[in-house]
């Protein structure tokens, strides 16, 4: 089938989308995107026009594995296009600011290394004027009339200012190199533990926001992007000052010089721009096709059941196909961008060529007329190959310069959200041992947009119980849990702490009376010793509590099995790490869970990967601790194991159907009968 799509111009913008068919089977399509139309602002469209150079980066159709693509809504995705629609004069605009945030996020990281840099770069430029000055004066000595030795004799003294200022070049380029091989780790880490810090003290609901994140997600592409924001602005510095040095000798050698100056580095800057853009745009909508090749890659080459499903069912070749299919098309892409950077060059090159010849005809009518000395028109060259150098780095810079302001705009966004939606930290001390939480008339919903996850919910815990919280997938029983545990605040309704509203009390002091094991516990890639000391890491007697944590969880075998015992690596991806079987790593959580020694556990699903006789211990050994006086929240939908609790809250649809005792909701013969009976029925 056909899969390559060649992207050509709409003759009028006005024209719909449509498809058209080549003799060669291949389809044209004819929207119109910001790629489309920011390529067709480029200088080179219209010189390309008509021949074969104008075809436009190509792309595949619907793809026969995945369809439209694999499109991401987060990362440097977010900003796909914005680079290409702006034009210049918009994005020097913006420069400035970027600039100041670069410079004032150095001076936070090493207020001592960055003025270093600064006068570094600044110097440089006074360096490549120097530089020049002092070949103009070699030169004048070299040409000057007499005996050969007199003339070195003169120039001798400018030849020692050349090489001074190459070595004082020298010099300054290794403080710049130093200062920032200093300063830019420093500002990366700067902005990325600010990020991460604010991040961590958002409430629940905010992290789990899909804007939130997506937003988060370019934020997090910014922390780089603040280091090459710096090291770009520096860049930009060094080449301007260099590019300024040039012109200020040339004008001062002879004022025709610099508008020939700005004639001939024009086309050299231009086409590094055009270039640029036009690699950029390619990059940006291929993006699909290189996300489908790396997962093709990935899924050949993983382990798993991946891996298994590989062989058994013989799909090597299968994918090998399809990735021959689109590193083929990727091959002609590349192609493409070769040949119209070439055809680029050629364009740039004969306009600098014009601009060049004619600087050199009127140094040439300079020299005739005998306005201008050879040693100046000699100086003039060597000025001009130096500013059509500097010229090309500042512009491709600043077009660099603006891309990674994009990103920083986004991490400002992000700052500023997360602080705005941080847990608070201030309120009412919590009580150290509650005797009571009550919920009355809680509703709360994920977004405005939602039917509220629970709703009118009543419901009381004792200090000392065993709560059971049952329903069917769906009912609201996680959600119930995390606005027990304060990480979620009502939108209707109270929720009190021994009289106090949650709303009222120190919510960040809150959690460390608390200890949860999620449904979806995380697997953290380090030692089993550190997995379980997670739950409070700043705990005293850690060694006598990892042992009465472990002799709960039931994990003393499990690390006595494990080749470095606690000290192992339970991350598989990394050297000498070893992977556990879902069982364990649920042992390990509960672990984590009596490592935490909270006034109050919230269980959700805490056995649902452990063997049935693991099951029954560890049921036993949660119910015990409320003998100890802690309060267990327990959610499960094994209704068995749920027996011996003080009180069982059925939920549906984000109410409480019925509570009461195992016995009492058996008599009853509602929801949780109906659904008790189902399981047994299954084991009778």
């Amino acid at each position: 089938m056909a899969f390559v799509l060649a992207v050509s111009r709409c003759e009028h913008e006005t024209l719909p989308c449509r498809q058209r068919k080549r003799p060669d089977g291949v389809h044209n399509l004819t929207r119109r995107d910001p790629i489309d139309l920011a390529m067709r602002r480029s200088p080179f469209t219209s010189f390309r026009k008509g021949s074969r150079w104008r075809h436009e980066p190509t792309l595949p159709t619907l793809d026969p594995l995945f369809g439209a693509g694999i499109q991401f809504t987060d990362g440097w995705s977010r900003h796909g296009f914005e680079g290409l629609k702006i034009g210049f004069w918009a994005m020097i605009r913006r420069i400035p600011r970027l600039v100041a945030f670069a410079v004032t996020t150095g001076w936070r990281a090493d207020p001592i290394a960055l003025p270093i840099v600064v006068i570094a770069q600044l110097l440089q430029g006074l360096v490549t004027a120097s530089g020049l000055v002092a070949a103009n004066q070699v030169l004048v000595g070299l040409l000057a009339a007499g005996p050969t030795s007199q003339r070195l004799r003169s120039a001798l003294p400018a030849l020692l200012v050349m090489a001074t200022v190459g070595v004082a070049g020298s010099l300054l380029r290794a403080v710049t190199v130093a200062g920032l091989g200093r300063l830019a780790p420093k500002v990366e880490r700067l902005s990325e533990e600010e990020l991460l810090k604010r991040t961590t003290h958002v409430e629940l609901a905010t992290i789990e926001d899909s804007e939130f994140h997506r937003l988060l997600s370019s934020a997090r592409m910014a922390v780089p992007s603040t280091r090459q924001l710096l090291t770009g602005s520096l860049s930009v510095l060094n080449s301007l000052m260099s590019l300024v040095g040039a012109a200020g000798v040339m004008g001062a050698l002879h004022p025709i010089l610099l508008p020939l100056l700005i004639g001939t580095v024009v086309p050299a800057g231009w086409r590094a721009v055009c270039v640029a853009r036009d690699q950029h745009a390619s990059t940006k909508r291929w993006l699909d096709h290189t996300r489908q090749q790396n997962v093709l890659t990935g899924l050949l080459t993983e382990r798993g059941a991946a891996a298994e499903e590989l062989r058994v069912h013989g799909l090597a070749e299968f994918f090998l196909a399809h990735h021959r299919r689109l590193a083929g098309a990727h091959v002609l892409e590349r192609s493409r961008l070769s040949r119209a950077e070439a055809f680029g060059g050629l364009l740039s090159d004969a306009l600098s060529g014009l601009a060049r010849g004619a600087t050199y005809v009127a140094l040439g009518m300079l020299l005739i007329s005998g306005t201008m000395p050879l040693a100046v028109a000699s100086t003039a060259v060597i000025a001009v190959r130096t500013a059509t150098s500097n010229l090309t780095a500042v512009l491709t810079q600043i077009n660099q310069l603006y891309e990674h302001g994009l990103f920083i705009t986004d991490y400002h966004k992000a700052l500023e959200q997360a602080e705005s939606h941080k847990i608070p930290t201030e309120g009412l001390p919590v009580p150290y041992s509650p005797t009571e939480i009550r919920l009355r008339g809680v509703r709360f919903a994920y977004s405005p947009n939602t039917q509220p996850a629970v709703d009118g919910v009543d419901l009381d815990i004792r200090r000392g119980e065993v709560v059971a919280l049952v329903g069917a997938n769906g009912s609201g029983k996680t959600t119930l849990a995390r606005l027990i545990a304060g990480l979620h605040l009502p939108q209707h309704g109270t929720i009190s702490w021994d009289g106090i509203d949650a709303r009222d009390l120190d919510r960040a002091s809150l959690f460390s009376h608390i200890a949860v094991i999620g449904q979806d516990f995380k697997q953290w890639p380090v030692t089993a010793r550190v997995n379980v000391t997670l739950g409070r890491t700043d705990a005293p007697n850690p060694e006598e509590r990892l042992a009465q944590a472990a002799a709960l969880s039931g994990a003393e075998q499990l690390t006595a099995d494990l080749p470095d015992g606690w000290d192992t690596l339970l991350a598989r991806e990394f050297y000498g790490g070893v992977n556990l079987s879902g069982g364990q790593w649920q042992r390990l959580a509960l672990a984590r869970a009596r490592y935490r020694q909270a006034h109050i556990l919230i269980c959700d699903e805490p056995t649902a990967a452990l063997d049935p006789k693991a099951e029954a211990e560890t049921f036993d050994k949660l119910m015990g601790l409320a003998d100890e006086g802690r309060t267990v929240v327990l959610i499960t939908h094994r209704l068995a194991s749920v027996r011996r609790a003080d009180r069982i809250y059925v939920l549906a649809h984000g109410h409480i159907a019925e509570h009461g005792t195992h016995d009492q909701l058996i008599a009853a013969g509602g929801l949780f009968a109906d659904m008790y009976e189902t399981q047994r029925r299954q084991f009778a």
